[in-house]
């Protein structure tokens, strides 16, 4: 069964003819250039696998749930090559992928009808609780937590390797957003330290999803946690 016209539809527009990971920018529809032709590279790839075999295939699903709009997700060729590959099953699993799609709706969603900032310290109100949240998975289970600690072989890092996935990767990708739609309400210096953020993030995203070593991530800057803390407790420009 192939995939219906209104799937298409609602996958192309959702996703803004974008691929779905974060960061990856070039448009997958080409207009007319010269003597080439109008064309797409876009790819509408199944988040459940299309045939048996394929990652993250589910026999209970239909045909027709599995040409579904709700299955699908919108990548370039290299970032559907690499879901599909069998030793990046575990990586990219269904809630992995069903997340991306998530975010980048969403993203999508939010620069279509996002209004301007008031100033930094709205941008700040807005970070803040995101790394908060972050900060209290990682002391609760991350490989310094007092549980891991106490007993190596507890579910601790079960957890810290899920939360990495569902809760920090996200996080970040939401207060990477907030840095780019704010960052201009921000001096210059202050520009900077987000800079240095943004720099940790992407590594970070990168090793989680092990495309590097941790040695290839950027340290956390304390710097930027102090400079977003303070303007939204303290609410000074």
């Amino acid at each position: 069964m192939a995939i219906s016209q209104k799937s298409i539809k609602l996958l192309w527009a959702n996703s803004a003819g974008r691929c779905a990971f974060a960061n990856c920018q070039p448009p997958l529809a080409m207009a007319d250039a010269e003597n080439t032709q109008s064309y797409t590279v876009g790819e509408m790839a199944h988040i459940k696998g299309e045939k048996p075999g394929s990652n993250r295939y589910d026999s209970s699903q239909d045909d027709s749930d599995r040409n579904s709009y709700e299955n699908l997700i919108l990548l370039c060729p290299t970032h559907h090559t690499i879901i599909d590959k069998p030793e990046n099953e575990e990586t990219y699993s269904v809630a992995r992928l069903l997340k991306i799609k998530e975010e980048h709706e969403a993203f999508i969603l939010r620069r279509l009808t996002s209004q301007a900032f008031r100033d930094k310290i709205q941008v700040a109100r807005l970070i803040a609780p995101l790394l908060n949240r972050n900060r209290d998975v990682f002391l609760s289970f991350g490989p310094h937590s007092k549980i891991a600690k106490a007993n190596p072989m507890s579910d601790a890092h079960k957890t810290w390797l899920y939360e990495r996935l569902v809760t920090i990767v996200p996080n970040n990708r939401r207060i990477l957003n907030l840095v780019i739609e704010g960052g201009e309400l921000f001096s210059q210096d202050e520009q900077q330290i987000l800079s240095k953020f943004e720099i940790h993030a992407r590594g970070y995203e990168r090793w989680v999803g092990q495309e590097i070593s941790y040695e290839g991530v950027a340290f956390f800057p304390v710097e930027f946690d102090e400079l977003i803390q303070g303007l939204a407790t303290n609410g000074r420009l």
